[in-house]
């Protein structure tokens, strides 16, 4: 019975272990999701940017080109 309730203790153990590692690993993730996120919204407003300069200068290229 003592060896079963070892037994038992280490697989707990092993699962809040696993369990902090995950935790973890999700912060990280979270993280590394924003940033992602935020770089994703620089270069779509660089990107519109571009769109719109380039706009600009096709207006003032001639109609006859």
């Amino acid at each position: 019975m003592h060896a079963e309730l070892d037994t038992l203790e280490a697989k707990i153990r092993q699962v809040a272990e696993l369990c902090h590692t995950l935790r973890q690993e999700n912060i990280a993730l979270r993280q590394q999701l924003l940033a992602a996120q935020q770089d994703n919204r620089q270069l779509t407003t660089r990107l519109d940017a571009a769109r719109t300069r380039l706009h600009a200068l096709l207006d003032t290229l001639p109609e006859d080109v």
